[in-house]
């Protein structure tokens, strides 16, 4: 499955196209809008939130709302195009460290750097949460979940200890009721967080930071669930599918770390304390009890639970600007001080999910068909069989 995203933030709208999708599935739309909703919530988020009210507007690749293999093509309007539709673009100057304003009008011999917000602006990831849905709603058809959290946001932490046997290798909200309670405690959160007193904490230092004028950044995990051992290949360097999940994630804006399982604190222990011990039983099969390798050994999915850790930078937009320098005077000045967010981490959480999503999908159609889900589906059973005869 290959995609193309396209448009500016404050264009007509944004455009997406789905190539290499299966046919078969059946699509709900309100669910793809759901997930758009979710990509916009979070507090902290910016004004720009409030004008917009993402829905899809899908012009081919369906039949009766079944995907037919033809490429999906989909538009995601800008309500805030009318406000900039007559609007003088101002020449800006004053490039925001940490933001791809000056090396991209650089790259590309660009007069203003307005032309280089609009495209590097993370409005973009809506079009990639839209085919993070459509991922999502294939993966349903073989009891793979993909969700996430907030784990941090600046110096504030949830205590894992709240989280304990929450989460598991055959995590599944629409077959278990605590799974389902779990999972809405992640939704319903303001800030997606399932620990509630680190979640005010959160609330209070990002008020706090709003009055300051400055942002936050934090981390977020994004787990898979229902996944069998052996996605992925160690044949290849460019095959091994953390690779392919880490250069997706590190996509996102912001994202300056992806790390899997313990990844962060490996080089602190000893072998025997850091891989995950291997057992057997007629239940289970191959199992661990342990997930420090976060569900990926030698570049394929080992039959546990994905774990990744995502963490995200503080938005370099700032109301009380961060010093750079006028790239026609070459005097001292203060960055750009645009419309933005305080605190983007609860919207990274989602992105991520999508683009996790959207890696096991190619991951499938590599090993179980691309063309068709009957045709993958009686391949995965068959694999699955297999599995269990070992």
């Amino acid at each position: 499955m290959r995609f193309l995203t396209a448009g500016e933030s404050h264009g007509e709208a944004l455009c997406g196209i789905i190539s290499e999708y299966p046919s078969g599935v059946k699509i709900d739309i309100d669910f793809i809008n759901s997930e758009l909703s979710k990509r916009q919530m979070g507090f902290g988020r910016g004004m720009r939130m409030s004008i917009e009210s993402d829905e899809i507007k899908i012009l081919s690749g369906l039949r009766d709302n079944i995907t037919t293999g033809a490429p999906i093509s989909f538009l995601i309007y800008n309500k805030d195009f009318k406000n900039w539709e007559n609007k003088k673009v101002d020449l800006i100057t004053n490039p925001r460290p940490g933001h791809a304003d000056l090396s991209g009008k650089i790259k590309y011999r660009l007069s203003n750097i307005r032309d280089v917000i609009e495209r590097s602006s993370a409005r973009e990831t809506a079009v990639r949460v839209a085919i993070g849905a459509f991922s999502k709603l294939f993966l349903k058809n073989f009891d793979i979940y993909v969700f996430s959290f907030v784990e941090q946001i600046g110096n504030v932490k949830i205590n894992y200890q709240v989280l304990e046997n929450k989460i598991h290798r055959n995590f599944n909200p629409e077959k278990n009721k605590k799974d389902f309670e779990f999972l809405s405690k992640i939704e319903n959160s303001l800030l997606r967080c399932p620990d509630e007193d680190a979640e005010k904490k959160m609330l209070d230092l990002i008020t706090k930071t709003i009055k300051e004028g400055n942002s936050l950044g934090g981390s977020v995990k994004v787990f898979a669930s229902g996944l069998p051992a052996g996605l992925g290949s160690y044949i290849q360097w460019d095959l091994r599918l953390d690779g392919k999940i880490a250069k997706s994630i590190m996509s996102i804006p912001s994202v300056k770390a992806v790390s899997f399982g313990l990844g962060e604190i490996a080089g602190d222990l000893k072998g025997t304390q850091f891989h995950d011990k291997i057992y057997y039983s007629k239940k289970e099969g191959f199992y661990r009890k342990t997930n420090n390798a976060g569900g990926i050994e030698g570049g394929m999915t080992n039959g546990e639970l994905i774990e990744i850790k995502a963490v995200i930078k503080p938005i370099p937009t700032t109301n009380i600007g961060i010093r750079t320098v006028d790239i026609k005077t070459k005097k001292e000045t203060l960055s750009l001080k645009e419309r933005s967010d305080v605190c983007a981490v609860p919207s990274v959480s989602v992105i991520s999910e999508s683009m996790l999503s959207i890696e096991l999908v190619n991951e499938f159609q590599l090993k179980f068909g691309a063309d068709n889900l009957e045709e993958i589906t009686t391949n995965f059973k068959n694999y699955i069989k297999y599995i269990k005869s070992i």
